[in-house]
C-alpha cells in the first residue's frame, strides 16, 4: 500500500504548547504501535505511513487534541491501551473511553476505563443489579467497582457501601489469629482499603467508615444480614465456597447492587472444595438481570510487563495440560 503524509495544523500556539507538553512520549507510542512516523514543525504535525494506518494515527491525534481542549489530563499509559487496541484492529475510541469516566470525590478526580472491556463493565454495573467481573489480576475489576460504588454514594443512589472479602488464608477461623478482630482481618482487607483511599480523601473515608456508611468486612460477617439501599462488592470471590456464595447472593435487599469479582485461575481453597464463583458462573449465567463480564490479559492496566507475565504463565499451564494429556494417552 502506498505511503501518504498527513498534515495537521494546531489551531493556536497555546494549543501547540498544551498538546506537546509531556506528550512526546505519547506520539512515540503511536509511532511504535501503528508503524507510522510522526514529526512536528512549529505548530504542525506530520504523519507518514500506509494510508489506512496513517488515518488511524490521525484519528488518535485528533481525539487527544479534543480531550485536551475538554481539560482531560492524558497519561502515556492511558493512550497506550487505546493505541494497542487500535493496532489490533479493535474499534476503540480514545474519546469515548475518556468521556465515559466515573467521578469520585477526591479533588474532583474521575476514574477512566482504559479498555473496551472495562467500559462494558462499568456500563453493566450501571444497568444490572448483579454483575460478575471475572479475569486475571490487574484488569481493574475491583478498582472500577469501587469507583462505581463511591460514585453511587456521592449521587445518593445508595446510602452505604459494603466491601467484603473471604479471609481464605485463615479458613475464616479468625479466632486462631493474634490480636483483636480488626487486627485479625485487616491484612486480608488491605487491598480494599488501598483502592478506597486512592479515590477518596483519607480523612473523609475514615469518617465514613467510623459512621458505618462504608463497611469493610470479611465475608463471614455477612451471614444473617439483609442489605438494603447498598452497593456491595465481593472481592476475590473465587475463594468462596459454594455455601458462602449462595449465602452472599441472598443478602441482596431492595435498591441494592452487588459486584462480584474474581479470577477463576487463582483458587486457594483446600483440595475438594468447589469454588463458589465457578459454580455461580455455571448456575446463574442464563438468569436475566445478572451480567457476567470477562477480562483477559489485554485488559491488564498495571505495568506493561504484567501482561507478558500473565501470558507466559498461561502458556506454561497449557504446556502442563498437554503433557498430562500425553502421559494419559501413553498409559491408555
Amino acid at each position: 500500500m502506498a505511503e501518504i503524509i498527513l498534515e495537521k495544523e494546531l489551531n493556536t500556539h497555546t494549543e501547540a504548547d498544551i498538546f506537546f507538553a509531556g506528550l512526546d512520549r505519547s506520539l512515540r507510542l503511536i509511532e511504535e504501535e501503528l508503524g507510522v512516523i510522526i514529526s512536528t514543525r512549529g505548530n504542525k504535525i506530520f504523519i507518514k505511513g500506509p494510508e489506512d494506518v496513517a488515518h488511524r494515527a490521525e484519528r488518535l491525534v485528533d481525539e487527544i487534541r479534543e480531550l485536551n481542549r475538554k481539560g482531560f489530563v492524558l497519561k502515556p499509559e492511558d493512550i497506550r491501551f487505546a493505541v494497542s487496541a487500535i493496532s489490533r484492529g479493535e474499534e476503540t475510541s480514545l474519546k469515548d473511553l475518556f468521556l465515559n469516566n466515573i467521578p469520585v470525590s477526591s479533588k474532583k478526580r474521575f476514574i477512566v476505563p482504559k479498555t473496551e472491556t472495562q467500559r462494558e463493565y462499568i456500563n453493566a454495573i450501571r444497568e444490572y443489579d448483579i454483575v460478575f467481573g471475572i479475569g486475571p489480576a490487574g484488569t481493574g475489576k475491583t478498582y472500577l467497582a469501587m469507583a462505581m460504588a463511591i460514585n453511587a454514594l456521592i449521587k445518593k443512589e445508595v446510602s452505604r457501601i459494603v466491601l467484603a472479602r473471604p479471609a481464605v488464608e485463615a479458613g475464616e477461623r479468625l479466632g486462631y489469629l493474634p490480636g483483636d478482630m480488626y487486627e485479625k482481618v485487616h491484612p486480608y482487607l488491605r487491598p480494599l482499603y488501598d483502592a478506597l483511599y486512592d479515590m477518596m480523601d483519607f480523612e473523609k473515608a475514615s469518617r465514613l467508615i467510623e459512621k458505618g456508611v462504608i463497611e469493610i468486612a470479611p465475608l463471614a460477617f455477612m451471614r444473617g444480614r439483609t442489605l438494603n439501599d447498598s452497593f456491595i462488592i465481593l472481592d476475590e470471590a473465587q475463594n468462596t465456597t459454594s455455601e458462602q456464595m449462595k449465602m452472599y447472593l441472598t443478602r441482596l435487599g431492595f435498591n441494592s447492587k452487588t459486584v462480584i469479582t474474581g479470577d477463576v485461575t487463582q483458587v486457594d481453597l483446600p483440595a475438594g472444595k468447589t469454588s463458589g464463583l465457578i459454580e455461580a458462573e455455571r448456575i446463574l449465567s442464563n438468569i436475566k438481570g445478572i451480567k457476567f463480564i470477562y477480562f483477559t490479559e489485554r485488559d491488564v492496566v498495571r505495568h506493561r510487563l504484567v501482561q507478558e507475565i500473565i501470558k507466559a504463565y498461561e502458556r506454561e499451564e497449557k504446556r502442563k495440560e498437554e503433557r498430562t494429556e500425553g502421559d494419559f494417552t501413553e498409559k491408555a
